[in-house]
């Protein structure tokens, strides 16, 4: 359906399609506030504004509850979940146990189940982002994981609004791109972690195999402007390639003044580093 058509649709059923977004009961009393949505652009920045503004961590940790668990093969064939973590079905069966112990070890530390935005990452990939999550401490994981929950119910949105012109809506303010200057390739499989000046981790992921993160923020979230840092683990990433290196992490601070994009790329080697803004 499209924008319009939504919009004709009964309040009761326009509840049900939002709750199916996102499983937060605040989130959706204060979207259908503003139901029948002027636009798209409206309904996507109303999303954005009542998850961050209005809802609490006791609105995120409710939107969690709606989730399967990560490697939990039979919620995974039963929810319509099991779509957007497709990447699942190329998982080996140990790498899904292993999920599956990871996931009970984060529940048990954190109070809720592993969310991340799945789409495109395959078991592995996902199992490397659990274990680095595993050592956040709650505050940061919570920032973390309410982060990716807007990044899934903008995703399912987007599937609600089938006919609907969504090109518009802008991919990460923030992205990165790390090359290796010493081999001449990419930095694949770094751990990424964005901080506000609180030093609250607020994102983090795993560079691809060209060496970024394309969603390191949801779409549509800006930056408040001020300063923030990326901590790169470069130390991990040259003793998993059996090079000695010289730092252990690379730190990069800067300031965020406006919404336009910020591309901040790394050039690493074992004994050196540059970086600059891109664009």
């Amino acid at each position: 359906m499209n924008l319009q058509e939504f919009n004709k649709i009964d309040q009761g059923l326009a509840e049900k399609e939002l709750f199916a977004c996102c499983g937060s009961e605040k989130w959706v009393a204060t979207m259908l506030k503003e139901f029948a949505f002027s636009s798209a652009k409206d309904l996507v920045l109303a999303a954005t504004k009542h998850w961050y503004n209005t809802c609490t961590a006791e609105d995120w940790r409710a939107s969690f509850t709606q989730h399967p668990k990560i490697g939990d093969a039979t919620s995974l064939e039963k929810k319509y979940a099991a779509n957007e973590q497709g990447g699942m079905n190329a998982a080996s069966k140990s790498t899904i146990e292993l999920l599956a112990k990871a996931n009970e070890d984060y529940e048990k530390k954190f109070g809720f189940i592993f969310i991340v935005c799945a789409t495109g990452k395959s078991g592995a990939e996902m199992l490397r982002l659990l274990q680095d999550r595993l050592s956040n401490n709650i505050n940061d994981e919570l920032n973390i994981a309410m982060s990716e929950q807007h990044k899934i119910t903008l995703i399912r949105l987007k599937k609600l609004l089938t006919t609907e012109n969504l090109e518009w809506i802008k991919t990460s303010q923030l992205t990165t791109h790390v090359l290796d200057t010493s081999i001449g390739k990419p930095g694949k499989d770094i751990t990424i972690k964005l901080l506000n000046a609180k030093n609250e981790i607020i994102s983090q992921g795993i560079t691809n195999n060209d060496g970024r993160i394309s969603d390191l923020l949801p779409p549509e979230k800006n930056l408040t402007p001020g300063n923030y840092k990326m901590v790169f683990d470069t130390g991990n990433y040259f003793m998993s390639n059996n090079i000695k290196g010289f730092y252990p992490e690379v730190e990069i601070q800067f300031s965020v003044e406006d919404d336009s994009h910020y591309h901040i790329p790394l050039l690493i080697s074992p004994f050196g580093f540059s970086t600059y803004r891109g664009s």
